[in-house]
């Protein structure tokens, strides 16, 4: 197999549709700027070879119309990463994850499997992962359990590596932290692809020693040796754990923790101090911190007996992609706890009427964000989106032509000039003349009152190819009499011809 063909097989996904990007300058953030299309048509080995050579970006749909899908990704978003400090955790927790620098220098980390499994259950191997690792939130593809394929959904896109491939930076990293070349990267592929018995082994998010009853972040930390530098932060959180469950000797149970789970300990004033904060007052779980906000699993949290309660944390789903559909009026799609959310233009204009539409569709009602937050991340959302181009019907100007080629051919024409005045179309020298008023209320007698008369005459040009289609027609009437009226035109409609096949009758004579 060629390379294109190899990469092709590796991102096997969706056969209704892929990606396309465009990348354009740096910003001052680092990230690259890029515009997002979701082509329908399924990804060909052509398509691939053109992105190795670096004409064109593409990306892959992990989804299947089906719900599943057979790899997945973590994409963590952040361009000053370590990349050889995560590549020594991704082996040091033994993952089946393959690390590929982004073209914004972040990482996607790539799930191969063996089979197609239900997306619903990569996506929460991967959720496991991701905590471990430390990139809690991070955007995990699929990002969604299911899509809406009966509502026009085909889901998100992962650009491909190796765009560019032999000047590329968007390599995998080998054990060592060392960029491998595209072939390397294929076979690696094929030596990592896991079966969901192989995941079911990693119990990243099972049965852990301790803290198995408390704050999810703090089990996980204990589990995977990640404290690291936050000793004081992770001794007090610990603190917190104590004094629910261990409310008449919660002060030594702080002690032996300390001893137990800090690499040094802390000497006996820094855990003192902690002590002492720990006895004004109930702070409560520290959870938007390091290193708990990026261990952190909100919902084993509150499934636990002495984890997070209502009242300490806000609902917040968490948000992923959008994608826009430019159909008119325009159709969003927006991934909300691994859900599928399909949202009006109003719904994202008014942040009550898109908790309406949660509770509706999701059975979840979020809390309430501030105006600032909310606006800002639904600018995000739109910057970021992928677009998904329509057939010229589905838009209000292909239902403008339409109209028009059906009022200019139908049934009731003007046999002669003087019928314009009637509201008849005439037909005359591969022109179709009319009096405005006449379109007019051809379009309003079929519901269509989109457009003003401004706007009616801005497509009417349109369909003239930019020039001018408005004049004065001069004819004699029946009296013979010279006429002058105000008309406009447009290029005759040609009518395409329908063959049908013709199928022959076997008859039978009787004798």
């Amino acid at each position: 197999m060629t390379p294109a063909a190899r990469l092709l097989a590796a991102f096997e996904g969706s056969s209704a549709a892929y990606g396309e990007t465009t990348v354009g300058r740096i910003g001052r953030k680092g990230k690259a700027e890029a515009k997002s299309f979701v082509r329908r048509g399924q990804m060909t080995e052509e398509m691939v070879q053109a992105h190795i050579e670096g004409t064109q970006g593409i990306g892959a749909i992990p989804i299947r119309a089906d719900s599943t899908c057979k790899f997945g990704a973590l994409d963590i978003d952040q361009y000053d990463l370590d990349h050889v400090a995560l590549q020594k955790k991704i082996q040091r927790l033994k993952l089946p994850l393959i690390h590929c620098r982004t073209k914004s220098g972040g990482a996607h980390l790539f799930l191969f499997l063996s089979s197609w499994y239900q997306a619903s259950m990569v996506r929460e191997y991967l959720t496991e992962m991701s905590i471990a690792l430390g990139f809690s939130g991070c955007e995990i593809f699929p990002k969604q359990d299911k899509i809406l394929v009966d509502r026009g959904d085909l889901g998100n896109f992962i650009n491909m590596p190796y765009f560019n491939a032999d000047q590329t930076t968007r390599y995998a990293f080998n054990a060592d932290g060392e960029a491998m070349e595209l072939e390397e990267f294929l076979d690696a592929v094929e030596r990592n692809r896991v079966s969901m018995v192989d995941l079911d082994a990693l119990s990243l998010g099972g049965s852990k020693e301790y803290f198995t009853d408390g704050y999810a972040c703090l089990r996980i930390l204990v589990a995977t040796g990640c404290i690291g530098e936050y000793r004081n932060n992770t001794l007090f959180m610990m603190g917190q754990y104590a004094i629910k469950k261990h409310p008449d000797t919660w002060e030594a149970t702080v002690e032996e923790y300390n001893r137990k789970f800090m690499s040094p300990p802390l000497d006996s004033n820094e855990v003192l101090g902690v002590l002492k904060q720990l006895k004004k007052k109930d702070y409560g779980p520290t959870c938007k911190i390091e290193p708990f906000c990026s261990h952190c699993d909100v919902e084993a949290c509150k499934a636990a007996t002495h984890g997070i309660d209502g009242g300490e944390m806000a609902v917040t789903p968490q948000i992923g992609g959008m994608t826009i559909i430019l159909s008119e009026p325009r159709l969003y799609f927006m991934d909300v706890n691994g859900k599928r959310l399909e949202l009006a233009s109003e719904h994202l204009h008014n942040q009550s009427a898109w908790q309406k539409a949660c509770i509706e569709q999701l059975s979840f009602s979020p809390s309430t964000m501030k105006a600032h937050k909310w606006t800002n991340m639904i600018n995000t959302l739109l910057n970021e989106a992928a677009v998904i181009e329509v057939s010229e019907e589905m838009t209000k100007t292909g239902q403008f032509k339409e109209l028009v080629r059906m009022y200019c051919n139908g049934s009731a024409q003007a046999h002669s000039p003087e019928e314009l005045d009637t509201g008849k179309p005439w037909h005359d020298g591969g022109k179709v003349k009319f009096k405005f008023d006449g379109l007019v209320n051809f379009l309003r007698n079929r519901q269509f009152t989109d457009f003003t008369r401004g706007k009616i005459q801005e497509e009417l040009k349109k369909l003239n190819g930019g020039e001018d289609c408005h004049g004065q027609e001069r004819y004699k009437n029946s009296d013979g009499k010279w006429c002058t009226t105000r008309i406009w035109w447009v290029p005759e409609f040609v009518e395409e011809e329908v063959e049908l096949p013709i199928e022959e009758i076997e008859t039978h004579v009787p004798f």
